[in-house]
C-alpha cells in the first residue's frame, strides 16, 4: 500500500458513477498500482436528488453530483494521490474543480478515429468530427480513446506522460467494470 498522502505517478484513480433506478446514484473509486493491483477501494452510499434539486439544478445537476458530491468525497478519503484519475462518466469530469489531479474521461474503444486526436511523443494532431462536444478535446494514447475539458487542457499534456510508463496495451476501460462488479456486491452485502 502507499504512505499515507504520498504522491505516485505510477498509481492511477478510477472514478465511476452508477445510475440505479431502485438505489439511485453510487459512486466508486478505485486507486491501481502500475501493474494493475487494487491499492485502495472507496464507494459511497447512494444518493437520489429530489425533485426540487432536479428543477434547480436543471443541466447542471450531474456535474454537480458526479463531480462535486460524489467525486470530491471519493478522492479525499483516499490515502494514496495517484498521479492521475479517470473516469467513463463525461459528469465527472467536473471533480477537475475540486482536486489538484489531472482527470481524463476514458471513452468506448469504437470512437471513430477521425473525431480523436493521435498522439505520439513528437506530434499531436487534432482531427475533430462533426459531432463531438466542443468542450472536450479528444485524444488517443495506444489503444485508449481519452478527453479531457477544454478548461483543463493542460492536464492533456501531464496525462500522456504519466500514462507513457504503462506502455500503450494498458486497457484503462477495464477497472471501470471491477468498480460496478465491487459495488454491486457491496450492495448485496457480500464479503
Amino acid at each position: 500500500m502507499a504512505t499515507s498522502g504520498v504522491k505516485s505517478k505510477a498509481h492511477l484513480g478510477f472514478l465511476t458513477v452508477i445510475q440505479d433506478t431502485e438505489y439511485g446514484l453510487l459512486g466508486g473509486y478505485l486507486i491501481l498500482n502500475q501493474a494493475g493491483r487494487p491499492q485502495e477501494f472507496h464507494c459511497t452510499v447512494p444518493i437520489r436528488p429530489s425533485r426540487a434539486q432536479q428543477i434547480l439544478y436543471g443541466p447542471t445537476l450531474e456535474p454537480y453530483l458526479f463531480g462535486e458530491q460524489i467525486g470530491q468525497t471519493l478522492v479525499a478519503k483516499s490515502k494514496s494521490k495517484p498521479g492521475l484519475v479517470c473516469t467513463d462518466r463525461e459528469p465527472a469530469l467536473a471533480v477537475r474543480d475540486h482536486i489538484d489531479l489531472p482527470v481524463a474521461l476514458v471513452l468506448p474503444e469504437e470512437t471513430p478515429d477521425e473525431a480523436v486526436a493521435h498522439c505520439s511523443s513528437e506530434a499531436l494532431m487534432r482531427l475533430d468530427g462533426p459531432h463531438s462536444p466542443e468542450h472536450l478535446h479528444r485524444f488517443r494514447l495506444g489503444r485508449n480513446h481519452l478527453a479531457v475539458s477544454l478548461n483543463a487542457l493542460k492536464d492533456r499534456d501531464v496525462i500522456l506522460e504519466r500514462l507513457a510508463e504503462l506502455g500503450e496495451s494498458f486497457n484503462l476501460a477495464e477497472p471501470f467494470g471491477r468498480i460496478r462488479e465491487a459495488i454491486e456486491e457491496a450492495r448485496r452485502g457480500g464479503p
